[in-house]
């Protein structure tokens, strides 16, 4: 199977820095939209046989533009949502959030109060993708979230840790 992940369009949460984790999450703004009406473009040769989407209401939004144009039902998977932030949610301050997330390669056992550990939140995003897989799809889009994409992927994809970053507010 080959995954398509795509991070969500922007938000409020977003351009406020925010850290908004929790059900069920900050609308797409009008860029966010906009971002997500442009890729039905962007994608336009991207072979995609289903949709995936985490059950924070911008990944459903980000995925509907291409859902309508290809005719696909995007199906949620709550496994896919981004990183608990915990008792810093909504908090504007991020940086121990994105810290515990990089520790998280020396120590998957370290958490934010509140929030997963790295071994938590690896294991519930390897069981959405294993339920994905399941599914029997070549291709898949799946819509989900910054930190998450970047965090799996760094973890899971050979070669790739490290090189994704954490730039700016992981959500």
């Amino acid at each position: 199977m080959r995954l398509l992940l795509v991070r969500h369009g922007q938000t409020t949460s977003n351009v406020g820095q925010l850290l908004d984790t929790a059900f069920p999450g900050a609308d797409l703004d009008e860029l966010g939209r906009r971002q997500a009406a442009a890729l039905v473009h962007r994608l336009a040769e991207a072979r995609i046989d289903a949709i995936a989407v985490s059950n924070l209401v911008r990944t459903a939004q980000t995925a509907a533009p291409v859902a309508a144009h290809r005719s696909l039902t995007p199906v949620v998977f709550p496994g896919l949502r981004e990183i608990s932030a915990g008792e810093d949610e909504m908090s504007p301050l991020w940086q121990r959030y994105v810290a515990t997330l990089v520790g998280w390669a020396d120590d998957p056992t370290l958490r934010l109060p509140g929030g997963e550990s790295g071994l938590e939140f690896l294991a519930r995003y390897d069981e959405a993708i294993d339920e994905i897989a399941a599914l029997g799809h070549d291709h898949v889009m799946v819509v989900s979230h910054g930190a998450a994409i970047r965090t799996w992927a760094g973890h899971r994809v050979p070669g790739l840790a490290g090189t994704l970053g954490h730039g700016g507010v992981p959500n």
